[in-house]
């Protein structure tokens, strides 16, 4: 006696998985263009404001060039600066951490600790030059970087913002160097921030001490700086990315 086999078609879930998987994946997708354009907007705010801000220093002091001494907008764009730290720790731009923290930690230091607490530095013509070179050097980053998150890439403003940081930076590091030069006969007859303990301690911090010891940090520092510049331009200027950022 044959056995016979009713081989019966056998309901499969694979199907179900598949539709299943799409409408995770397309919903995992959507979720991470929303966050993509989410931080991409708010990158591109961000730069705007500062581009906004550096761009009315500099008009101003184009057309009153004696008023940067006390200018709020200065303090304030310098401030927001700090924000880029966090954007690279968050991930959300991809620049170097260490780089950008010299030079933002430079700025802060010489605005606020130097210029700002010596009333008889702010009037100096090197304080000036100082903010003349760093809204030029932001002018432009913050304008490529706005139209970078656009996905726009114009040619000579690249090549701009990769080459002319090379000259002036070194320029911008000498300006602090020589305002930190001027300011040290006011700490010293000030005695702003210098301290002195009381006995038993018989300890004291003398300040212009501190900014002597500040100078060759400065220009350890951009030794780094300008090396790791070098290799920004590298990067964004060889011949392969020029031609993928025409395309």
């Amino acid at each position: 006696m044959k056995t016979h086999f009713d081989i019966r078609a056998v309901p499969s879930h694979s199907g179900e998985h598949h539709q299943m998987r799409q409408l995770y994946c397309s919903q995992h997708w959507g979720w991470d263009q929303f966050s993509s354009f989410t931080m991409n907007t708010y990158l591109f705010v961000y730069d705007l404001m500062q581009f906004c801000g550096h761009s009315w220093i500099f008009t101003n002091m184009i057309i009153r060039f004696m008023t940067f001494g006390k200018g709020l907008v200065m303090r304030l764009c310098q401030l927001l600066s700090i924000l880029e730290i966090l954007h690279i720790l968050t991930g959300i731009d991809k620049s170097r951490l260490f780089p950008r923290f010299l030079q933002i930690t430079e700025r802060i230091i010489v605005l606020f600790v130097v210029i700002n607490s010596q009333e008889e530095v702010q009037g100096k013509y090197i304080v000036c030059v100082l903010f003349f070179l760093w809204n030029i050097l932001d002018v432009v980053r913050y304008t490529y970087d706005m139209l970078a998150r656009m996905g726009i890439y114009y040619l000579p403003l690249t090549w701009l913002n990769f080459s002319l940081c090379i000259p002036l930076y070194p320029l911008s590091v000498l300006a602090k160097a020589f305002a930190i030069c001027v300011s040290l006969p006011y700490f010293e007859s000030f005695g702003t921030y210098s301290i002195k303990l009381p006995f038993p301690f018989t300890f004291s911090i003398y300040f212009p001490y501190v900014l002597k010891m500040y100078l060759l940090v400065l220009f350890v520092g951009m030794c780094f700086i300008i090396q790791n510049l070098f290799s920004e331009r590298k990067v964004h200027l060889g011949t392969g990315n020029i031609k993928k950022k025409r395309n």
